[in-house]
């Protein structure tokens, strides 16, 4: 191999020892991930008479709490509201516990006015992991390395037929967590999930 050849090789390699020190931080979703769409077009809506009574996706919040633990504290939201329902999603997260006091830090929920804006958020924040309903979304995120599409809270809405290989499609809470389980202990090869603690 030629010298040249070997500085190319050389820098590959470099990129690709770069990518697997990358500290996990985790994104997640709230519409159809945490908050349930199967409430969509009923009272107990965001869009409802009564909205902290919009249930939540079956296992999230538990998982919330869990996922916290596992990215220490490195866990963003990044939901796409106007003004009026990014107060009351901050409500429903703060009165389920999802932020606040051993949850998600308050300064950690992020809103965006069109679905396209969360690849910058990402970008921004590092994010490595995003958990989202949509696929047009999560095309996107062309810098997190790994997409996951939650299909357990659609409601009424089916689920795409055919996901690009670069989605891995999920339908429950707890096969999710034991996924980014496994996903962050394969991709700490040189820097662990518990590396680099950020309070809350």
């Amino acid at each position: 191999m030629g010298r040249a050849a070997k500085q190319r090789s050389g820098a590959a390699g470099g990129l690709k020892r770069a990518r697997r020190t990358r500290v996990p931080v985790l994104g997640i979703d709230v519409g159809g991930v945490l908050v349930d769409r199967v409430a969509e077009g009923s009272d107990t809506s965001f869009f409802g008479g009564r909205p902290m009574d919009t249930p939540a996706v079956a296992g999230s919040l538990d998982a919330v709490a869990e996922l916290v633990e596992l990215f220490e504290y490195r866990v963003h939201i990044v939901s796409k509201a106007g003004p009026k329902i990014a107060e009351l999603t901050r409500r429903w997260l703060g009165s389920r516990g999802v932020t606040g006091d051993g949850g998600i830090p308050i300064g950690n929920v992020h809103f965006v006015r069109k679905r396209p804006e969360k690849h910058p958020i990402c970008e921004q924040l590092s994010v490595t992991y995003f958990i989202d309903d949509r696929l047009d979304v999560l095309g996107h995120l062309t810098t997190v390395d790994h997409r996951y599409l939650f299909v357990g809270g659609l409601g009424e809405h089916e689920p795409p037929e055919r996901p690009p290989e670069w989605a891995t499609v999920v339908d429950t809470w707890s096969r999710l967590i034991g996924l980014l389980r496994r996903d962050c202990d394969r991709s700490s090869v040189d820097v662990s999930c518990a590396a680099h603690r950020v309070d809350p």
